[in-house]
């Protein structure tokens, strides 16, 4: 089991990253440790998160040889059912001031995507990634160059779940801060690393090496081309995140009511910014997630006394749904909330956030062996058990 509980180090790890984007300091004084951890797990914090679901997703599916027959049918009924419970909550926490932050419902996209890839073993997974990491940022720019944005728009505006909460199937699938189309490779990445034996040390040993070579490969390469080609990035994309609507509005930048901006920029291929979507970006964030993978999984097979105490944190880990959408629910009900992050993001608030879902995870996991919605999640799931 210590490999397992690496994997809840790990998501503990990527839902703190999470954290420290959505209510860290945005604009920290040098040597400020909460702004050093924000730049870190920008994009690469949700990329891990999306590594370590289509990890989960395995270990429904059959981790080491997936579940045919009857078991198969019924295990493919259960990620439908989490996908479409995923997509009504992502739908609900969109709606509200959060905007299109919220990755619940592309998790479901990506659940549903990612179902006819199950049985796949290792080898065909990765290169399955691999070369999705390698099409799919360009396929991306072209379709939005192609369509532009009369036709996205128009798309969007026959498109009721665009109108009923901001993020339509076009974001879902294309143009939203996690398009499936960039966004499926870290999944499919982490299928195929569910399909590792990650105690096995010689597999520890390749992940070691694959991890920072792919960290090296993803914003070397994107920094040597930006020097040789005179690239950068554009001013109206801060920290490489196209503002959300709310935000261009208040700066009067804003397109017309009722369009959004779809406009493509060519530099942001060649960048490995957070949310480019580019393919350095996505070699990168990939290159992060399977060290910290490979980091928390060595850690926890060979620390025992660092396992014990990090058992608060990886509690965490094993309730990420509960707390993520726990500390969403916290950041709306922060006094002055409104279409951007809290004012009052610091350091302090960081570490109260951190602080206070590491403390509730310690709590009831003395209790329950899962977290109040993952017992939920899991109750539905057995809806399953009638497919034959």
């Amino acid at each position: 089991m210590g490999r397992l509980v690496g994997v809840d180090l790990a998501r503990a790890l990527a839902v703190f990253g999470m954290f420290a984007v959505h209510v860290g300091p945005f604009e920290a004084a040098p040597g400020d440790v909460g702004g050093w951890v924000r730049t870190l797990s920008e994009g690469r914090a949700s990329a891990l998160f999306a590594t370590l679901a289509g990890f989960s997703l395995m270990l429904i599916a059959g981790r080491f040889e997936p579940r045919t027959g009857l078991a198969g049918r019924q295990a493919k009924a259960r990620i439908v059912i989490r996908a479409g419970i995923l997509l009504a909550a992502g739908t609900a926490l969109t709606m509200t001031n959060f905007g299109d932050a919220v990755i619940l419902n592309a998790y479901a996209v990506f659940f549903l995507l990612a179902l006819p890839l199950t049985r796949l073993r290792a080898r065909t997974l990765a290169i399955t990634a691999a070369v999705l990491a390698l099409v799919g940022p360009q396929v991306a720019f072209g379709l939005r160059t192609w369509l532009g944005e009369p036709i996205l728009n128009s798309i969007n505006a026959y498109d009721p779940l665009e109108r009923l909460c901001g993020v339509g199937v076009l974001d879902l699938l294309l143009t939203g801060f996690f398009p499936a189309i960039t966004w499926m490779p870290f999944v499919i990445a982490g299928m195929a690393l569910a399909r590792l034996d990650l105690a096995a040390g010689a597999v520890q040993r390749r992940l070691a090496v694959l991890g920072p070579a792919l960290i090296v490969l993803g914003y070397g390469t994107s920094w040597l081309a930006l020097k040789v080609f005179g690239g950068a990035i554009p001013d109206h994309m801060p920290d490489g995140m196209p503002p959300t609507d709310a935000m261009a509005e208040a700066a009067g930048s804003g397109p017309p009511p009722g369009t959004r901006s779809f406009e493509p920029d060519p530099w942001l291929l060649l960048a490995a910014e957070p949310h480019s979507g580019s393919t350095f970006d996505v070699i990168g964030c990939l290159g992060v997630a399977i060290t910290v993978l490979v980091g928390a999984t060595v850690a926890m097979a060979r620390l025992p006394r660092l396992r014990r105490l990090a058992g608060p944190v990886i509690a965490v880990g094993t309730m990420s749904l509960t707390v993520y959408v726990g500390h969403i629910l916290a950041i709306l009900a922060l006094p002055g909330e409104n279409a951007t992050p809290p004012d009052a993001n610091s350091t302090v608030l960081l570490g109260a956030f951190v602080l206070g879902a590491v403390v509730f995870a310690a709590l009831w996991s003395r209790v329950f062996r899962r977290g109040p919605l993952e017992y939920l999640l899991n109750d539905a799931t057995r809806l399953a058990r009638f497919v034959r």
